[in-house]
């Protein structure tokens, strides 16, 4: 089992079709920390309010966490769009034992810097707009290419193929997903440098990635729907994108 510093992890969708619960609860299972930051997403709101899914993996993946934190780890739940529910009860201090419910928080790394945690929807364009119908609508139609996902992984394993991501591929080759996620990029990392933090740590675009950005370290980690990705800090301070795919 490795044990980390601090394990970031977002986007997993919990009560949709497209979560990939199984994988993550493998991930919880072998790796340990003493922070878990859940940063937003990890249970679909959006969804369960159109058409109630939910499967025992979702169940277990809830449990993995709970018992993380009876056990020790310290687990802030920062809120995200798709589970806003949530952010009614922001303005009170809320604590369930050891785990935390923030909007956003500040965190100090084991390599001396300050980083804001964030989900980051607020940073979406249209989410910020009048045009949110739009953003529903997109995120319908990412739901059924999902499901095109689950046929293409099924033919690929058949032929011992390694993982491979339809919509992530079709999301990367589009110029204006890619204009999207440069401009989320830079207006994240604008929000960082008012708050004189050193980097930012968010989800949210589901394309996980280190890097400097006009100065400010942006780390995202990712999602567990198409890459299944986390944002780990070593116990030295380094930091590292781990894809999961099953225990290694």
């Amino acid at each position: 089992m490795a044990n980390y510093k601090s394990i970031f992890i977002s986007d997993v969708h919990l009560g949709s079709k497209g979560c990939k619960a199984e994988l993550l609860s493998d991930f919880l299972q072998h790796n340990s920390c003493e922070n878990l930051f859940l940063v937003g997403d990890i249970i679909d709101g959006w969804r369960l309010k159109r058409k109630f899914f939910w499967q025992q993996s979702h169940t277990d993946v809830i449990r993995k966490i709970l018992k993380a934190a009876k056990n020790g780890t310290k687990v802030t739940y920062v809120v995200g769009n798709h589970d806003d529910a949530f952010r009614d009860l922001l303005p009170y201090d809320i604590h369930f034992g050891n785990i935390e419910l923030v909007n956003q928080t500040r965190y100090a790394a084991v390599n001396g810097k300050t980083y804001m945690i964030i989900h980051g929807d607020m940073f979406d364009g249209v989410l910020r707009t009048k045009l949110q119908w739009l953003y529903h609508l997109g995120d319908m139609l990412y739901n059924v290419l999902l499901h095109v996902n689950v046929f293409v992984s099924k033919v690929r394993n058949w032929f011992n193929m390694p993982h491979w991501s339809l919509s992530q591929y079709l999301k990367n080759k589009t110029k204006e997903a890619v204009s999207y996620v440069n401009n989320f990029e830079d207006l994240i990392t604008d929000y960082c440098k008012k708050q004189k933090a050193d980097g930012i740590i968010c989800g949210h675009v589901h394309r996980a990635e280190i890097k400097i950005i006009n100065g400010i370290e942006y780390m995202n980690d990712g999602d567990w729907v198409e890459s299944c990705t986390a944002l780990v800090e070593h116990m030295n301070g380094e930091w590292e994108i781990v894809e999961w795919h099953g225990r290694k």
